[in-house]
Parts: structure tokens; sequence; C-alpha cells
């Protein structure tokens, strides 16, 4: 995908039934299965007061992580009272982290994963977009300053940080969002591979029961009461051996990077980038909104049986014979208007099978009137439609009143002999 920021491939969103599904409908966390659904409704009363009490020690864990310094006793502290909130923190091939590595590169799956990572092992993650201030300080989060240009810009600068001795290791998300972690991986973006040629990979698997572990638009404090309200949510951290970068640019670094991580959580390497994502999120939601609204127009009629309908359609059948009712029915649901449907349907291009003329009645109840003429008078001929399509705007304009003018005066004229109307009189 050349324009990361242009819009998705469908071919590249259809190609991952799972990932899609997970896209498909946003801000949706209740389970669709009736049994999962039923033992959730059963929790629920259980689930909100755990919520209730979690808030309360939360808070003094936060405390508690504020009024201790950075050390392994402050982690160790910290992990084990996060448990009492749900949150477990495991990690395998502990052996594979190497301290000299300056740059951790993860998977995106949740608003705290850093918070998680960062439980395990000492490291900063800068903020790259929402306010900064006391929230972010609170989530966990490193300022920049006044580091708010490009990423080109913001690369230099933590290359900058990462050359200071002694500075903790960066923890960053090429993805640069949110995914389930279980279908695939978004395209690394480049940019954070620029910052050290050495990185370490870390994989990320989290699992909860009866919610979603992730939604697309979900904010960080709704995920966050969810995470409360559940009874646990186990995060599994795996380290993966470090990687340097040789002679190649740093999107290559990134593809052979994610390609490896794709391959150790058993997922897809995709190139769908975080824009595509949400341009993807856009449209479902334009699709559903523009549905429920054709629902709710369509909602109070009753379709080709309405009385109103029918009436109205014999309005148009008197003034247009040749057209099928059928047509002349769909196009009043939609006009719910007689003069706007035989304008359409004049208007109309569409090729219509001609109704036969009903039988006129025979036998020796009809009766016969002198002013009636004995043998009908042949139908009044329609003009066809031009046999070619105007090169010009003007000509196109043209042949078209030129039709409607023709289909009027053909059904004016239909409509005077079905009435025995005096033609001179009517004129």
């Amino acid at each position: 995908m050349s324009n990361p920021f242009g819009k998705p491939s469908e071919e590249s969103l259809t190609t991952f039934p799972s990932l899609r599904k997970h896209w498909q409908f946003p801000n949706v966390m209740l389970p669709s299965d009736g049994l999962i659904l039923m033992l959730l409704l059963l929790y629920t009363p259980v689930g909100l007061c755990l919520m209730l009490l979690r808030i309360f020690i939360g808070v003094h864990i936060f405390l508690v992580s504020c009024a201790l310094p950075d050390s392994f006793v402050r982690r160790f502290i910290v992990r084990v009272m996060c448990s009492v909130l749900g949150l477990h923190a495991k990690q395998n091939n502990l052996h594979l982290r190497d301290k000299n590595v300056k740059l951790y590169v993860s998977n995106h799956v949740t608003q705290f994963d850093h918070n998680i990572i960062n439980l395990l092992t000492s490291c900063h993650t800068p903020l790259l977009e929402g306010p900064s201030g006391f929230v972010c300080w609170a989530r966990g989060f490193m300022e920049l300053g006044t580091v708010t240009g490009s990423r080109a810009e913001l690369a230099q600068t933590l290359r900058g940080y990462c050359a200071v001795p002694g500075a903790l290791p960066l923890l960053l998300f090429p993805e640069e969002d949110t995914t389930n972690g279980r279908a695939a991986l978004l395209k690394f973006s480049s940019w954070p591979f620029s910052v050290a040629d050495t990185v370490q990979p870390v994989a990320l698997w989290v699992k909860r029961p009866f919610i979603a572990v992730n939604v697309p638009e979900s904010s960080w404090l709704t995920e966050l009461l969810w995470t409360f309200f559940v009874p646990f949510t186990v995060y599994q951290v795996r380290w993966l051996p470090p990687v340097q970068r040789h002679d190649e640019s740093h999107q290559e670094f990134a593809k052979r990077v994610q390609e490896l991580m794709a391959t150790e959580m058993g997922v897809v390497a995709t190139r769908i980038t975080k824009a595509d994502k949400a341009e993807h999120i856009k449209r479902k939601r334009h699709t559903v909104s523009h549905t429920t609204h054709l629902d709710v127009a369509a909602r109070p009629r009753t379709g080709a049986q309405d009385p109103r309908v029918v009436l109205m359609a014999q309005q148009v059948k008197e003034v247009l014979p040749d057209v099928p009712l059928s047509v002349i029915t769909r196009d009043l649901l939609q006009t719910n208007c007689v003069d706007t449907t035989i304008t359409n349907l004049l208007e109309s291009t569409e090729q219509h099978h001609t109704e036969p003329a009903e039988a006129a009645p025979s036998g020796p109840s009809q009766p016969l009137t002198s002013t009636t003429p004995a043998v009908p008078a042949p139908p009044p001929a329609l003009k066809p439609a031009a046999k070619t399509f105007g090169k010009s705007p003007s000509d196109r304009h043209v042949s078209l009143q030129d039709r409607k003018a023709a289909l009027y005066d053909y059904a004016r004229r239909r409509y005077i002999e079905k009435h025995g109307l005096d033609r001179e009189e009517d004129s």
C-alpha cells in the first residue's frame, strides 16, 4: 500500500475474516452467544459490587505507586496489589531479555499494555496522542515536552533520549492502534525502528471472560471499568530474542520484525494500517446508520397493499396506462407523490414491458351511442427515443424535452379517448 493514509483496500480487509469481524461493530462488548450472555446477566450484580470495591482499592494502589521509588520492590508490591484488581501478568522467556537493549517493541491489545509491561520491567512509553498533564502522568506515560511535530522529529528526540547513559528502555507500539491480538498484526510503522538499531520484540496476549478484550473507539476509562467488572484479566508476555538491523531500510527492518512476531504469535502480518482501520470503522458506522434510517423511514408504510398507495397507483395508471402497475407501486413507495412518480416514470430511461390493453366489454349490455365511433381510432403514434446519444448537453436536453412532450401528449390523448371527452372543448 503506497499511501498509508489513503483509503483502505477492500481486498486487504476481506482477506482476514476474523480481523474484519472484530472491527465490524464498534462499541459492542457484550457476547453474542446466548449461554454466555445469560451467565453474564447472572454475574452482573457480583460484577457491579466488585467494580465498586476495586475502584476504592485502585485509588490506594495508585497512591502507593506514586509514593514508592521505581525499583524491584515497588514493582513487586504493585503487581501483587494489581492481582486484587483482577490484573494478572505472566511472562515467558525472561532469559531472552537483554538489559542492554534500549528499545522494546510490542503488539498493541489494550490501552494498559504499557502499565503491565512496566510491572515486569522498568521502561518508559512516550505519549504520542492525547492531552498531556496529570492524566498523562497518572496513566504512566512519559511526556516529551514541546515535541509536537512530525514522527521524524519525535524519532530524533527519542534517539537523543536513548543516547543518555543509564536511561531506561523505551516501549513503543509500531502498530499505533489496538487489535484483539488473535487474528493479525497491523502494519508496523517505520519510524520506531529509526530510534535504535537493535530492538527487543515483545509478544502480548490478553484474555478475560464474558467481555471482549478490545473494542474499537472505546475510551481508556471504559476499558478500565470493564476490567474492574470482570473477574480477571490475564496478560501473557513473551520475550523474543533481540533483533538487529542489517544493511536495510527502516521500512524493511519494521517488516522483518513484524513477520517475526506474527510467526511467533501464530497470526498474520498484514499491510493494514491504523488509517485503514479508522476508515473501515467509519464506513461500517455510516452503513449501519444509513440502514437504520431506511428501516425507520419505511416502517409507517404497509407496502403495495396500502389502500392509499393502491389509489395513487390507479391515478398514475390512468395517465400512464402502458407502465406496469408493479413499477408504479414501487416508485410510489419511494416518492409518496403522484406527480413525482409520473415525472420519474416519464424521465426514466428504463424499458418496461407494456401491459396488454384491457379488453373492451362485449355483449348486449354494452351501450351504443351515436357519438361513439363504431371503429376505434388507431392509437396515436408515440415518438421514439433518439437512436443516438447526444454529443453535447444541449442536444441531450432537447431530446429529453421532446420525448417528455410526446409522452405527455400521448397520455393526454389516451385519457381523452378513454373518457369520451371532446378534444376541442378540452383543448
